[in-house]
């Protein structure tokens, strides 16, 4: 049996701009890229803390280090500048491979720029 799992996970960056008149797509410092492990034109699922939209896309590379997030065509219906947003990346691993997977998590800070990474979500105190 397969099981689909967190591969990736960008928590919190912040929408630097929206783009209606371009093909589609997001596109993302290639810093927290590379630090995810998220692919130019790897399928993400996008989470807006702000209004609570979701939607899927694909990534494209933004140059390294602009703080870029940029949510471009269709999608920038759903996104301002200054929101919020987890930008995600799933994978299917089988239940083996699935018991040891950790995913590669990024904690930009408000500038775009990555202030830590981990392995593993921590647990919330009741």
């Amino acid at each position: 049996m397969q099981v689909t799992m967190l591969k990736a996970k960008i928590h919190r960056a912040t929408v630097t701009r929206v783009e209606l008149d371009y093909e589609g797509s997001c596109a993302i410092d290639e810093a927290l890229l590379e630090a995810a492990g998220i692919l130019e034109y790897e399928q993400i699922h996008i989470y807006n803390i702000a209004n609570g939209e979701r939607f899927v896309t694909y990534a494209i590379r933004a140059e390294r280090d602009s703080g870029v997030i940029s949510v471009n065509g269709a999608a920038a219906h759903k996104a301002s500048p200054g929101d919020l947003i987890i930008i995600a990346a799933y994978g299917r691993l089988d239940q083996a491979a699935a018991a040891a997977h950790q995913p590669r998590l990024v904690y930009p800070d408000e500038n775009n720029r990555i202030s830590r990474t981990a392995d593993a979500i921590p647990v919330q105190a009741a």
